[in-house]
């Protein structure tokens, strides 16, 4: 199997598999919460990977907060600030048209609690303006969030920028930082946010842990209530999990600038050689940045579901979009935003490599594609 989906989830990496299996094999069921020698062991567990991670990010132990996936996290940044918020004529949030479908339900939830939601639409490259988005930023805006590098198109953000207008303002700022783990140079240095997100799965830990980052003074209310986590989240705590999310964070930050170049030269090679092998194929995102991993490429003519289907049946794992939304009819609302048809973005499938791609999987990938593309069109004309 040729397993080019890592945006959706990477592999779970073997050191951080042989932890877990050591974790629930060896004890350590202590709750972190007890005063008995088990639970203060348990505690100096969580404590350990709490200053893993931060160490990391570039933030305070205090300030990492463990969740079930970056899906809680961006709902528990983004409705925990609104109910949080002490000045109730700060009702706006900016945001973008282009963000996850766990940020975009967070709005939608904020819409209905009275917040005045604002959704920057991006260029044809699928990059936000930061001109549009300083444009909507008021003296009424409490929230901003906007994702790091979206997960269809791999395009990155204009998050550096936004995040010091953002505090130059007053303003708190949001990253959905996901896609962006172990792909680019990832930290609170490059990105003064309040709140970052991140999830495990996509780096080689486990799916179902999770990580917001809450910098110190920024009002949260829970939605889970609870003393744990610092009062953000309620629930006894997953300790294999969150010394599994800090090991897969250390390894995919320590790789990631010799991945960052080995897989930016696959990905060029990759659509440079679908794009003289076949015609009428649009390199989505092509004119913006990018990270390294991520072709999302629009077959004109052909029908996407039937393409994935048939790579599939090759032993070839992509996408029709992002892994949320897959067995929906509806087509991506990321490409509807950057002007694509609903024809075209139905016509689109993402590739995204991982640590462990090879030359050879991309000529496989490529002469599947050669193969399989035309039939899939003529299926369509007739």
């Amino acid at each position: 199997m040729i397993y080019w989906d890592h945006n959706a989830a990477a592999p779970v990496r073997p050191e951080v598999a042989t932890l877990l299996a050591r974790a629930f094999s060896e004890g350590g069921f202590g709750n972190a919460s007890s005063v008995h020698r088990g639970g203060r062991e348990a505690r100096g567990r969580l404590d350990g990977a709490r200053a893993r991670v931060a160490r990391v990010l570039g933030c305070e132990p205090k300030e990492v907060c463990f969740v079930g996936s970056g899906s809680e996290a961006d709902a528990l940044a983004l409705k925990g600030v609104w109910l949080a918020r002490k000045e109730p004529g700060r009702r706006r949030v900016v945001s973008s048209a282009i963000e996850h479908p766990a940020v975009l339900g967070a709005l939608k939830q904020l819409e209905a609690l009275g917040a005045d939601v604002v959704r920057v639409r991006p260029d044809r490259d699928g990059q936000v303006p930061l001109e549009a988005l300083r444009e909507a930023l008021t003296p009424e805006t409490l929230l901003c969030s906007l994702m790091w590098a979206n997960n269809e198109t791999g395009v990155v953000q204009p998050v550096e920028e936004l995040s010091r207008e953002c505090r130059r303002r007053g303003i708190l700022f949001h990253t959905d930082a996901v896609q962006a783990a172990g792909k680019l140079p990832m930290t609170l240095r490059e990105v003064d946010a309040e709140l970052l997100s991140l999830s495990a799965h996509k780096f080689g830990g486990p799916a179902g842990a999770g990580v917001l980052v809450v910098r110190k003074g920024v009002d949260v209310q829970a939605l889970t209530p609870g003393h744990q986590e610092a009062g953000l989240r309620g629930g006894t705590q997953n300790i294999p999990y969150a010394e599994a999310f800090a090991l897969a964070l250390e390894l995919a930050h320590q790789e990631q600038p010799a991945h960052e170049e080995r897989l930016r030269r696959l990905r060029v090679g990759f659509e440079r050689e679908v794009r003289e092998r076949l015609p009428d194929v649009t390199v989505n995102g092509a004119g913006a940045p990018r990270v390294p991993n991520t072709s999302n490429l629009t077959f004109h003519g052909a029908d996407g579901e039937a393409l994935l289907i048939a790579l599939d049946l090759e032993g070839i794992c992509a996408s029709s979009g992002a892994a949320c939304a897959s067995g929906t009819l509806s087509p991506s609302h990321v490409l509807l935003a950057m002007g694509l048809t609903p024809a075209q973005a139905h016509g689109t499938l993402r590739f995204s490599m991982g640590p462990t791609t090879t030359p050879e999987e991309v000529e496989r990938v490529v002469e599947a594609l050669v193969q399989q593309v035309p039939r899939i069109r003529a299926l369509g004309e007739g």
